[in-house]
């Protein structure tokens, strides 16, 4: 077994592989910019190394400094967590000719699996089915025109190394396609340094659903159950679950089988996901794999009690599975809410700054995948995200209980979050339902704005609870919180002022 990895990551992931390194008796070496020097990644790890400014390139995304630190502090193999350089097939290739052992799929699959057209030829020879569209980056506008008056508007323009909606355009008229064709191919070259764009008919209302796969290095491919997607803002996951609310056991063997072949037409080993898109008639088609760990994966784990980071270094190792697919079992609900460091009442504006007060939920069948701690300063200069909220239970409706009960236990001071969004959508009537498509988040939000002046669902309970925790702390200990409610009025879960002003009188009691 490896004796030391490098967590070429930081924030939340990066502490969830430490965890499990020290879990396998495994030395977790980390690796910070200039602005992370004090972020929980670093105080948790056994070692850790600057890597240079606080610009990605610089740093995070700088594959010699990456290498460089790894020999230098003796590391047999480097996890990429998600995010930077976890999908570089370059970097795969560069730990490799370093003799470093890359916890991940092999730079071939990266390169057959990491271009969305080179994967749609793949995968069109392998039988597997597809969105209609184009398997090869566009020509020119004659091109899209042409292909768009054959499948029919609306159409999706899409990076062929994109990701994260990025130079993504949905066009539904022939007026909009050249000028959305541009702004996509001028997005995705500067985003990824590539402007290849393709086209696909757009599914109108689909739910994305991806299926979690493992494959060891002894020809060995499983899947570990679907995960729902769906519930997205600007093509970015916010709200994930598993099992998915609309898959029986059928559909799930269908999908779980398609991506297995998708993972074995590649030649993948590790953790990979295979992502379909799927219509009102509960058809699916392929979308595309992504050669790393998800975001999302702690679902996955409580719905069927395996740990996944552990399962790609045992992989990595050269290990065989340990399991059979029949072998796999799924159990209960689970749903994961994404916690970003952003102002939902200022169009989701990020929000920087020191976290003066921090309020953790637990209690029975609650998660907490975190980054953050009180007193650190969240920098501006990556991805807000600055924790996982995963609710698990017996059904869906257990879960949902328990994490409308967690979220209204978490207080994070001195900066903005999307805590109240969470409340919005896990009380919605058609959530709670399982009736939500990729177009769920756009309609709340409308909806929302539309009863703009209404208090936030939830917020009632939680002013009790923070005004009984003045009361509990006395003057002494009240200064913060309420320091942090004057700095982030929004924090407190939109409170109005007459519970201010109450909550006020009572810290002075």
């Amino acid at each position: 077994m490896f004796k030391k990895i490098l967590i070429a990551n930081r924030g939340e992931i990066a502490v969830r592989v430490i965890r499990a390194c020290h879990e396998m008796g495994i030395s977790a070496v980390a690796v910070y910019s200039d602005v992370d020097r004090a972020s929980l990644h670093v105080r948790k790890a056994d070692e850790a190394y600057p890597v240079g400014p606080a610009a990605a390139k610089e740093s995070y995304l700088n594959i010699d400094k990456i290498i460089s630190v790894a020999k230098q502090s003796g590391a047999d193999a480097i996890h990429p967590g998600y995010g930077f350089l976890s999908e570089n097939a370059q970097f795969a290739r560069a730990c490799a000719g370093a003799g470093v052992k890359f916890i991940g799929p092999t730079a071939a699959a990266m390169d057959a699996m990491g271009s969305k057209t080179r994967a749609r030829q793949a995968m069109e020879k392998a039988g597997v089915p597809f969105v209609p569209g184009t398997s090869r980056g566009l020509d020119s506008f004659e091109q899209a025109q042409a292909v768009a008056e054959r499948i029919g508007y609306p159409v999706m323009l899409k990076a062929a190394a994109g990701g994260g909606g990025k130079g993504m355009r949905l066009v539904h008229s022939p007026d909009e396609l050249k000028s959305s064709l541009e702004g996509a191919q001028s997005e995705a070259e500067r985003a990824f340094g590539d402007g290849e764009v393709y086209l696909e008919k757009a599914i109108v209302n689909p739910r994305h659903i991806e299926m979690q796969v493992f494959a060891d290095e002894h020809g060995h491919t499983v899947y570990l159950g679907e995960r729902e997607c769906s519930l997205q803002r600007r093509h970015q996951k916010v709200v994930e679950e598993a099992p998915s609310p609309i898959v029986d056991p059928d559909m799930r063997r269908r999908m779980g089988e398609t991506a297995v072949r998708v993972a074995q037409s590649a030649g993948y080993t590790n953790a990979g996901t295979v992502e379909f898109l799927v219509d009102q008639q509960k058809n699916f088609y392929f979308l595309e794999m992504n050669t790393r760990l998800q975001v999302e994966h702690p679902v996955t784990e409580l719905i069927t009690g395996l740990d996944l980071v552990h399962l790609q270094i045992h992989i990595a190792n050269g290990e065989h599975l340990p399991f059979r697919q029949e072998e796999v079992n799924i159990r209960g609900h689970a749903i994961e809410c994404r916690i970003y460091a952003e102002d939902p009442d200022n169009n989701y504006f990020p929000s920087p700054g020191k976290i003066t007060l921090l309020l953790a939920p637990s209690g029975p069948g609650i998660r907490r995948d975190s980054g953050m701690y009180e007193g650190w300063t969240v920098p501006m200069d990556y991805d807000p995200l600055l924790a996982k909220l995963i609710g698990y239970g017996t059904d869906r409706a257990q879960a949902i209980g328990r994490l409308q009960r967690a979220l209204n236990e978490y207080f994070v001071g001195g900066i903005k979050t999307n805590i109240s969004l969470f409340r919005r959508i896990l009380s919605d009537q058609d959530f709670q339902a399982g009736k939500i498509d990729t177009g769920f988040l756009d309609r709340l939000l409308k909806k929302t704005r539309q009863a703009d002046g209404h208090p936030d669902p939830g917020a009632e309970e939680a002013a009790v609870i923070a005004a009984g925790m003045f009361a509990m702390m006395g003057q002494a200990a009240a200064g913060p919180l309420e320091r942090a409610a004057m700095e982030s009025p929004q924090n407190v879960m939109s409170v109005h002022s007459n519970w201010k002003a109450a909550a006020r009188r009572e810290s002075l009691k």
